[in-house]
């Protein structure tokens, strides 16, 4: 039985709420809060990648 749970790219919480990812250089990231994601993307962000305009 596999119960892995996908844990925070940047505090190690496990993630209960999907949604808050951030597309890098280093692949997709995941997040367990928005505090989480914008405290990632202020330190890296050079290491992110553009959003896809949804025209």
């Amino acid at each position: 039985m596999n119960d892995t749970k996908e844990v925070c790219d940047l505090c190690g919480l496990v993630i209960e709420t999907p949604g808050f990812t951030l597309k890098t250089k280093e692949g997709d990231k995941a997040f367990c809060c928005e505090g989480c994601k914008g405290i990632y993307q202020l330190l890296n962000e050079d290491q992110i990648l553009p959003e896809p305009n949804q025209d």
